[in-house]
C-alpha cells in the first residue's frame, strides 16, 4: 500500500491554564483553599500576599497575554468532567440528589491515621524482618472500617510477586492475629462475626460473655434474623437472661476503625463555614467567609524585571532568554492563579445566593418545615451555571446560619405532593417516618406496609418501594431487625 500524505482539519476544545484552576479551586473548601494559597505563595515567587492598587507596571504584553485569558464561561468549566484527569464530585441529574445528607462534621485535620497508629503499635512487637514487613502489608490491607479486605491467599500472592517473600496462609493467620490483638479492639477481622468475637475476648469474663460467644460462634445466623426463640432454646435461658447477653453484643462496636476515627475527630476537629446568612429584621444578608482568605497580587519585582528584559533586546544570550522563560511564567502562573480566585468566589456567591432565594423562609426561620423541594438543577438555573458547577460548589461546604451550621447538600432534597396536591420537601416525609418508627411498639415494629398506609392517613400517598428507600437512606433497618423481645 502507497503512502500517503494528507492535510486534516479538526476542531478541539482544551481547556487553559486558567480554566482548569477555576475548575479545581471551585472544588476547594475554605479550609483547603487556604493551604491551597500558602503553597502557592511558597512554590510562586511571582505572587505576593497584598491588595493590588495599581496595573501601571504591567507591560503592554502583559496586558495582553491577561486580556486574552478571559472570562471563563461555564461551559468550559462543564467540560472539565472530561478533559482534565481529577476527580470530580459525583452529582445525579434526577430529583432524589442529596437527599439522604443530614447535618454532619467531616474532619480536615491531619492527625495521625488508622494506619499510622497500627503500624506505631506494630513497631512495639517483637516481629522482625520478613515477619514485620508481613504484619505491615496486612495493615495496609485493612479498611476505613477497620476489617481486613482481602483473603490471606491473596494476599500470600501479592507478597511473592511483589517483595519476593514466600509464607504460607498459616504463618499469614498467625502473623494477622498478632495485628487483630492491637487497638482499637476488633481491628484486622474479616467480618463481622469475628470483629465481634475478638472484642468479646477482651472483656473480662462473665456468665453473660460466655453466653455471647456461643450465640456469635454457634448461632450468629439466628442472631442477625432476630430469631430469638431457637437462641433460648439452644442455651435454655429465659428473656430476662438473653436480655442481658444481648446487651453485652450491641454495646460492641462493629466498626472498629470508625470509632477510632471518629473518637479523634470529635476533640481535633472543626468546621469553617465557606458561607454566613444572617437574619436580621427579618431580612437575609449572605457573605462569603473570606476571614483568612489574603488578597493577592503579582510581584511588583517580577514584573519589572520582565519589562527590563524586555526592553534591553540587544546582546540577549541563551542563559538571558531561559531567565525570561522562567519571569514569564511565574508571572503568568501568578496571574491566573489570582483570576481563577476571583471568579471562584464569584461562582459561590451567585450559586450561594441561589440557595437563599429558593430557601428564604428556611433561613429566616430555622424551621425544618419550611425547606423547599430543590435538586441540583433547580440552582443551576436560578444561579445561571452547569450542574456540574453546582455539584462543585455544593460538595464540602458548609453554610453558618442563626441556627447552626449546615453543609450546603443539606438544602437538597426531592419533591413530593400530597393528597390535596401541595408540593412538599421528602425531608418532611422522612421526619413523619422517623417519628413513626420511634414510637412504635419494639415487640411488633412497624412494616414499610404498615408505615405506608400510616402517611396515607395523613395525606401522603407514598409506595411502599419509596417508605422502604427513606427508611434505608435515615440507616433504620427492616422491621423484624428491628423487633426486640
Amino acid at each position: 500500500m502507497a503512502l500517503k500524505q494528507q492535510l486534516q482539519q479538526k476542531q478541539q476544545q482544551r481547556l487553559s491554564p486558567l480554566q482548569m484552576q477555576v475548575i479545581k479551586l471551585t472544588e476547594l473548601p475554605n479550609i483547603e483553599l487556604e493551604e491551597r494559597i500558602k503553597q502557592e505563595l511558597v512554590d510562586n515567587p511571582a505572587l505576593d500576599e497584598g491588595h493590588d492598587d495599581s496595573d501601571d507596571f504591567k507591560t503592554d504584553d502583559e496586558r495582553d497575554d491577561f486580556d486574552d485569558s478571559g472570562e471563563i464561561s461555564q461551559e468550559d468549566i462543564a467540560l472539565g468532567d472530561y478533559l482534565t484527569e481529577d476527580d470530580i464530585p459525583d452529582y445525579r441529574l434526577t430529583s432524589n440528589n442529596s437527599s439522604s445528607v443530614a447535618r454532619e462534621d467531616i474532619p480536615f485535620s491531619s492527625a495521625e491515621s488508622l494506619h499510622e497508629s497500627l503500624v506505631e503499635q506494630l513497631h512495639l512487637t517483637e516481629l522482625t524482618g520478613d515477619d514485620a514487613k508481613i504484619a505491615e502489608y496486612i495493615i495496609g490491607s485493612i479498611d476505613e472500617n477497620g476489617y481486613l479486605d482481602r483473603p490471606l491467599n491473596a494476599i500470600s500472592d501479592d507478597l511473592l510477586f511483589q517483595q519476593n517473600i514466600d509464607v504460607s496462609n498459616e504463618k499469614l493467620q498467625s502473623i494477622l492475629e498478632e495485628v487483630q490483638s492491637f487497638e482499637p479492639a476488633g481491628i484486622g477481622a474479616r467480618d463481622l462475626q469475628e470483629c465481634l468475637l475478638l472484642q468479646l475476648k477482651r472483656l473480662d469474663e462473665s456468665d453473660a460473655v460466655e453466653k455471647a460467644i456461643r450465640i456469635l460462634s454457634r448461632h450468629f445466623d439466628d442472631f442477625t434474623k432476630r430469631h430469638y426463640d431457637k437462641i433460648k432454646r439452644a442455651l435454655n435461658v429465659d428473656d430476662d437472661e438473653l436480655k442481658q447477653v444481648i446487651q453485652v453484643i450491641v454495646s460492641l462496636n462493629p466498626k472498629p476503625g470508625n470509632n477510632w476515627g471518629d473518637a479523634l475527630a470529635q476533640t481535633m476537629n472543626t468546621i469553617i463555614p465557606d458561607f454566613i446568612v444572617e437574619a436580621y429584621n427579618g431580612e437575609l444578608f449572605m457573605s462569603l467567609n473570606n476571614r483568612n482568605i489574603p488578597e493577592l497580587r503579582v510581584n511588583r519585582e517580577y514584573s519589572e524585571m520582565l519589562r527590563g528584559y524586555s526592553e534591553n533586546k540587544k546582546g540577549v544570550t541563551s542563559e538571558t532568554k531561559n531567565a525570561i522563560a522562567f519571569v514569564k511564567q511565574k508571572l503568568d502562573s501568578a496571574k491566573w492563579f489570582i483570576e481563577a480566585i476571583k471568579q471562584r468566589q464569584e461562582t459561590l456567591q451567585r450559586t450561594m445566593q441561589a440557595i437563599v432565594d429558593l430557601q428564604y423562609d428556611f433561613f429566616l426561620t430555622g424551621d425544618e418545615s419550611n425547606l423547599r423541594p430543590m435538586i441540583l438543577k433547580d440552582i443551576a438555573e436560578l444561579a445561571g451555571y452547569d450542574i456540574s458547577t453546582v455539584s462543585r460548589v455544593s460538595n464540602s461546604k458548609y453554610v453558618q446560619t442563626n441556627f447552626g451550621v449546615y453543609p450546603l447538600k443539606y438544602f437538597f432534597s426531592e419533591s413530593m405532593q400530597t393528597e390535596a396536591g401541595d408540593e412538599i420537601s421528602s425531608r418532611e416525609v422522612k421526619a413523619i417516618l422517623k417519628e413513626c418508627i420511634e414510637g412504635e411498639d419494639t415487640k411488633k415494629p412497624l412494616t414499610d406496609d404498615k408505615l405506608a398506609e400510616i402517611l396515607k392517613e395523613k395525606g401522603y400517598i407514598i409506595a411502599r418501594r419509596t417508605v422502604a428507600k427513606y427508611r434505608e437512606q435515615m440507616n433504620i433497618p427492616v422491621a423484624r431487625l428491628r423487633k426486640n423481645l
